[in-house]
């Protein structure tokens, strides 16, 4: 067996056994499960076995924050719905990952680049689910990014410091967790990490002006903004990359 086969193969069975844990989880649907390891291979195959640590600590952190005082976000009728995330959640979230990781398949003499370009879509998939969930769970008067103005807890584009705060601080988390871990450089997590911000707060500016007026879905919305992280993470490098050449 050729070492690019014993990647694939350690790929798909790493993939495999997180589908299966999140699906036993209540995590994600069976469409969920399915579409999160076809990412999780794809992130693997570009980047090696060690890109499924990011993707797994997005997972813990969204699942995590998701538990956390569950009985209050029930009770405000706010809480994640039953049969966890399916496959049109993940691919909202996580699909521009996806697309990173086939691109730097493709093109390998760019792969570094497309990677940073991946892992701030984890990034910026944690802080959104972590800011909205952490809001939920502890802000008392959320308010509406756009004019500040009081909103009850779980409207599109509500905010409030103590989502925001935890988003950032998820955002970090997995940065950090890609570079430890040897998919990116130390140098690019502070650019990951802001970018990934940026898309949580473009997030909730898209909810309050767009999906509360009907224009876009929730999915779109959360696409969007991974999109735009990634985007503004590969300016980054191009700039800085561009500088030091």
């Amino acid at each position: 067996m050729s070492l690019h086969q014993s990647g694939g193969l350690s790929a798909a069975v790493v993939a495999i056994a997180f589908a299966v844990l999140a699906r036993s989880m209540g995590a994600v649907s069976d469409g969920g499960a399915l579409t999160g390891a076809g990412i999780a291979f794809l992130l693997m195959q570009a980047g090696g076995v060690r890109a499924f640590l990011p993707l797994l600590t997005v997972f813990l952190l969204t699942w995590l924050a998701t538990l956390w005082r569950a009985e209050r976000k029930r009770s405000l009728g706010i809480g994640e719905r039953a049969g966890g995330r399916n496959a049109g959640q993940i691919v909202a979230n996580l699909g521009a990952a996806g697309l990173c990781a086939i691109a730097a398949s493709v093109f390998p003499r760019q792969s570094a680049s497309l990677i940073i370009g991946a892992v701030t879509v984890l990034a910026e998939a944690a802080a959104d689910t972590v800011s909205s969930e952490a809001g939920q769970a502890l802000a008392n008067q959320p308010r509406m990014i756009v004019d500040f103005r009081p909103v009850p807890a779980g409207t599109n584009g509500a905010v409030s410091l103590e989502g925001t705060f935890a988003g950032c601080i998820a955002a970090s988390v997995v940065a950090w967790t890609a570079t430890f871990s040897g998919v990116v450089a130390w140098r690019w997590a502070p650019f990951i990490a802001s970018a990934a911000v940026a898309g949580m707060l473009l997030d909730s500016v898209l909810g309050a002006m767009l999906e509360n007026r009907g224009k876009i879905g929730n999915d779109a919305v959360n696409f969007v903004s991974t999109v735009f992280a990634a985007d503004l993470a590969l300016f980054a490098v191009l700039v800085l990359e561009n500088r030091r050449n």
